[in-house]
């Protein structure tokens, strides 16, 4: 059974449309990149103040974390 869908999908002669998808992807992910270093370099110190924010609730969140798993 799973020989014949194979068989069918090689016939089907959609090669192009994968290719022409995963490229788009590709080229969609590394844009992404760019942009997500270029906005940590523009705004560095505002990114370090969310992060100094985000420490005391991280740190609740393992405590409470640490806590449930003692109790077991």
């Amino acid at each position: 059974m799973a020989d014949e869908v194979k068989q069918e999908e090689k016939k089907c002669g959609c090669e192009g449309k994968q290719t022409f998808s995963t490229i788009l992807k590709v080229v969609l992910g590394l844009a992404f990149l760019v942009l997500g270093v270029l906005t940590i370099l523009r705004w560095s110190g505002n990114l370090l103040i969310v992060v100094k924010g985000c420490i005391g609730p991280f740190l609740l969140l393992a405590g409470v974390i640490t806590l449930a798993i003692a109790k077991e």
